[in-house]
């Protein structure tokens, strides 16, 4: 049984890298510190295996190690979601069952990565695989880095069919996402992606918040936590400051995993290593990387404050 009702969630959730050893495989006490670093900043809530995590890189028992180790580290301190990924509803049903047994408190369904279908076929696979579990499901809506996707009527259509459909992780331009927004009567909890672009404005328009990689994440939490108790002109502030590095790293998923997870590395004082294939970075890029680490500084953490949201403690910077 989840932890958290569906409407408390809010706020930054960060989403993992999937970070590397020299050897090509999964970094065990690289993995703990992203963890600890976002819990420090002060993240609403905790998620992997989504794009940023490189899912389809990892085999099934890596997904289902990326479970255990996120929510033994996350301890049920914040939401925790795993997003769900497989090429049928066989695979995608027993990755929620072993997200149900590490304590998953919501799923993210990413479409299968096979094939292109019409709307239907996918409405059919989420449904599926939504009804294979009692805990509330998300759906990622992609369609620019995945190249498959539903329409805000879709999206409205299946989640009337599966109760238990309660969420949306968009990846998209704040225009489109508002047409979701009116499409289910803004009654659907909608997290942003894109790594932060357009964040205020996201806001602005009824998203619950945003699921972000932990390279500029801090300075997500702070703008964020702003915003809600009206201060818009320190979260403007903030969301500035951060503004050039999520530019320049939001060009596209690849060049997300190559530069923003390097910013991270940067600014957390790890090493990148790539798994095959990957995006090379080079070396200009590399330099506006160690530019933006310098002008953002370490991962800041957060002192709390008495500032609540929707009844609970939120933390923000003093």
């Amino acid at each position: 049984m989840p932890r958290f009702a569906v409407a408390d969630m809010h706020g930054i959730h960060a989403i993992l890298y999937a970070l590397f050893d020299d050897q090509e495989k999964l970094d065990r006490s690289a993995m703990r510190r992203q963890v600890e670093l976002c819990l420090g900043v002060g993240v609403h809530g905790m998620a992997a295996l989504g794009l940023a995590t490189e899912a389809s890189k990892l085999t099934d028992a890596e997904r289902r190690m990326v479970m255990d180790w996120i929510a033994e580290d996350t301890g049920g301190k914040v939401p925790l979601a795993l997003t769900i990924f497989g090429a049928s509803v066989a695979e995608q049903i027993a990755q929620v069952r072993h997200a149900e047994s590490v304590g998953a408190d919501w799923l993210i369904l990413q479409p299968p990565m096979v094939g292109q279908y019409g709307a239907a076929e996918y409405i059919r696979f989420f449904g599926r695989v939504a009804e294979a579990t009692d805990l509330p499901v998300a759906i990622q809506n992609a369609p620019a880095f995945m190249g498959r996707g539903l329409s805000s009527s879709e999206i409205s259509d299946l989640v009337r069919q599966h109760p238990n459909i309660q969420l949306v992780k968009g990846e998209g331009p704040v225009v489109d996402i508002a047409g979701l927004v009116e499409a289910t009567g803004g009654k659907l909890p909608i997290f942003n992606g894109r790594a932060g672009l357009e964040m205020l404005d996201n806001l602005r328009i009824g998203c619950r918040g945003l699921i972000l990689a932990p390279d500029c994440i801090d300075y997500a939490v702070a703008a964020y936590d702003a915003f809600v108790c009206g201060d818009e002109q320190e979260a403007l502030l903030h969301y500035r400051t951060m503004l050039p590095a999520v530019v320049s790293t939001m060009q596209g998923i690849e060049h997300l995993m190559a530069y923003g997870k390097r910013l991270f590395a940067s600014r957390a004082g790890l090493l990148v290593q790539d798994r095959t294939p990957a995006l090379r970075p080079n070396a200009v890029g590399l330099a506006m990387i160690e530019r933006f680490a310098t002008d953002l500084g370490p991962l800041r953490r957060r002192r709390p404050d008495a500032r609540e949201y929707r009844g609970r403690t939120i933390v923000t910077e003093s």
